[in-house]
């Protein structure tokens, strides 16, 4: 092949990708009708709450994530995808049993979680006091007893935030990380052990250059080795691209910022980092996810933790960009979804004789002090001293959740119930039976307290509600009519930047209890029969917020997601959906679970004219007895623009 032939074919596959590029920079924000009635899109972010350090490993058409646990254990939750937005853990790599050496106080326990696949086996590389890696045939398990990987005087330390890459040939290298002024390469044998010699690359942070220069990952495309060092946990995420795996600096090139500069204002996530390897799926495109926490102009939602974003990376030439941040509605891979829905906090009816891999617990003490065996149907939490708990990562900005409760509270060192919880375990809101001078209902965050005689008995129902920062507290006999527990509390001193970065974890909910046993029937966050704000969705397209209402804002319609939405059991299920809303002109609402394609359309609201904005009514409609955990969606009808606006959403139960 002539040196001018090569050069054509060159330009030939740069002008290929600057048109790729500019045609996926125009679907990313093109006005479709197929958008407006097809789930196309997704908003950041994927994986709402804690989910620190993330790693993307691609196998086939599958897709796995890792990061750190820090503290929280079962350590090292795995989840699947196959479209890289809906997500579901899969298996948890190490239980306490296999743990015994890692130390479980906040701040400390199992950091890193790289996840890869190499020499036929999926392997996880994490640091906890040492690096070490488990192995296994599937992501599912079982995993294998964790092995420390042993190093050299050469090597050094082997940190922790390291990754691994596999190169070409299948080939795999650890990228190390330790301290700020060490980022060094070397390979891995088939044992999972170091070989070779090191590659140094100690000259890429040498003068501070991206603050700790953490979180290392690497991918390769079109001969060239692509090297994504992060800043720190405040942000900042760069590339710089070589010619050859090799320590000369000279062979390299520093290109400066991954992301391409926000320009959405409204955007809580301006500053992403710790991205993971960008991967490349079979149309071409390419994809990476990454970190950041949540902040607005005055709206601080830092301690939810270090949330998943999903980021097109985009090429110009050899140059890759991360997309910047935005609100508005990006296209999704083309990928196909196989019934995973939304990531939210999970409903669990303690009926099997398993914990749900949603839960962790704080502590290795906590993981062995829960039974399914004492009361079919129930989850009975034990402590033998203080208080214990299980709970998941937050998710939403809205929710009420619900536990029914049986608990005999006898003195004031007795309580139970839901518990919120910031990652120093400094910061909690409990709503809960206890004991002060006879039985009574408490809900309170530090010095804020509010309480009420328990009249009810043994047996209650307690529901936490959060309306963004404003909780309330309520409580019930039979999970119908439902009675407040005082005022409301502001979760600000739980959502707001957290002293020690949080522990480097984020915000957790569930059940707890203090003193003696409690036994717990059911755990809901999001309760499908109270009201849930419309402003509170996960996903939409062609709609926009105004106030505390939702309105598409084009002709073509619009459709809004709530994401977790539970629907009741056999025995409750919802027979009516009812929505308040107001109107200019008459229309009708759609109602769908699931998805707006292969989901299942289960009402039509007519909605009757109002005559003005602010005229709320209520509109409901009867449906079949529906129950479960479903993704909710609001469809908004064909030419009505801007006139009809919805406030809240609930079902309601059979009697």
């Amino acid at each position: 092949m002539t040196s001018t032939y090569r050069r054509m074919i060159c330009l030939a596959s740069i002008t290929m990708l600057s048109v790729f590029t500019k045609l996926y920079a125009q679907a990313v924000t093109e006005n479709s009708d197929d958008n407006y009635n097809s789930v196309n899109t997704y908003v950041n972010p994927v994986l709402p709450g804690d989910h620190p350090d993330p790693t993307l490993l691609q196998v086939g058409n599958d897709f796995y994530h890792c990061g750190s646990s820090f503290h929280f254990t079962p350590y090292l939750p795995i989840y699947h995808s196959t479209d890289l937005v809906h997500w579901k853990v899969i298996s948890r790599v190490m239980p306490p049993a296999k743990s015994a050496w890692v130390t479980d106080r906040p701040s400390a326990g199992i950091w890193q979680g790289a996840i890869t696949y190499f020499y036929g086996s999926y392997w996880i590389y994490f640091s906890a006091n040492g690096q070490y890696f488990s192995k296994a045939a599937d992501p599912r398990g079982p995993w294998t007893e964790p092995v420390k990987v042993t190093t050299n005087p050469t090597t050094g330390e082997l940190g922790y935030d390291n990754s691994i890459f596999v190169d070409d040939d299948g080939k795999p290298y650890m990228l190390i990380k330790n301290m700020q002024k060490v980022n060094r390469i070397q390979a891995l044998g088939r044992d999972g052990q170091l070989t070779d010699t090191v590659i140094n690359l100690d000259w890429v942070n040498a003068k501070l250059q991206y603050s700790w220069a953490e979180g290392p990952v690497m991918s390769k495309r079109n001969g060239y080795y692509y090297y994504f060092p992060a800043g720190d946990v405040s942000g900042g995420q760069y590339v710089l691209r070589g010619t050859a795996l090799t320590a000369d600096s000279t062979k390299w090139e520093r290109l400066g910022e991954f992301f391409k500069p926000v320009t959405d204002a409204s955007t809580g996530f301006k500053r992403p980092n710790h991205i993971s390897a960008p991967i490349q799926l079979k149309d071409g495109s390419w994809w990476t996810i990454g970190q950041s926490y949540e902040k607005y102009e005055g709206d601080d939602w830092s301690g939810k933790g270090r949330q998943t974003l999903l980021f097109p990376v985009i090429w110009e030439g050899d140059r890759p960009w991360g997309m910047a941040p935005t609100t508005a509605p990006v296209k999704k891979p083309n990928l196909a979804n196989t019934g995973t829905l939304w990531r939210t906090v999970q409903t669990d009816h303690f009926e099997k004789n398993s914990l749900d891999l949603a839960w962790h617990f704080l502590n290795k003490k906590d993981a062995g002090n829960y039974s399914f065996s004492s009361r079919k149907g129930w989850i009975r939490l034990t402590p033998d001293s203080g208080r214990t708990s299980v709970l998941q990562k937050e998710t939403d900005h809205y929710y009420a959740a619900v536990t029914k409760l049986e608990f005999n509270a006898t003195d004031t060192g007795t309580s139970a119930g839901l518990y919120l919880s910031n990652g120093n375990q400094s910061v909690n809101v409990r709503l809960f039976a206890g004991y002060n001078n006879g039985k009574k209902i408490f809900f309170q965050l530090d010095s804020m307290l509010y309480s009420v005689p328990n009249k009810l008995g043994n047996t209650v129902w307690l529901k936490l509600e959060r309306n963004m920062h404003e909780l309330k507290g309520y409580y019930s006999a039979d999970g119908r009519k439902w009675l407040p527990v005082g005022g409301s509390i502001s979760a600000i001193p739980l959502d707001k930047t957290q002293p020690n970065y949080n522990s480097w974890v984020g915000t957790s909910i569930g059940l707890f209890t203090e003193g003696k046993g409690a036994d717990f029937d059911f755990f809901i966050c999001k309760d499908g029969f109270s009201d849930m704000p419309a402003v509170g969705y996960s996903n939409y397209y062609g709609v926009e917020k105004v106030k505390d209402a939702v309105t598409n804002n084009s002709n073509n319609g619009g459709w809004l997601m709530i994401a977790g939405v539970e629907l009741g059991n056999k025995l409750t299920a919802a027979n009516q959906v009812e929505i308040s809303a107001t109107a200019t002109k008459a229309g009708s609402i759609e109602i769908w679970l699931d998805d707006l394609t292969t989901g299942k359309l289960i009402a039509t609201i007519p909605v009757s004219n109002t005559r003005t904005k602010t005229a709320w009514a209520k509109f409901k409609r009867s449906i079949k007895s529906t129950g479960g955990h479903h993704d909710v969606f609001i469809k908004f009808p064909k030419g009505n623009n801007q006139q009809i606006y919805i406030k809240n959403i609930r079902f309601l139960k059979s009697t």
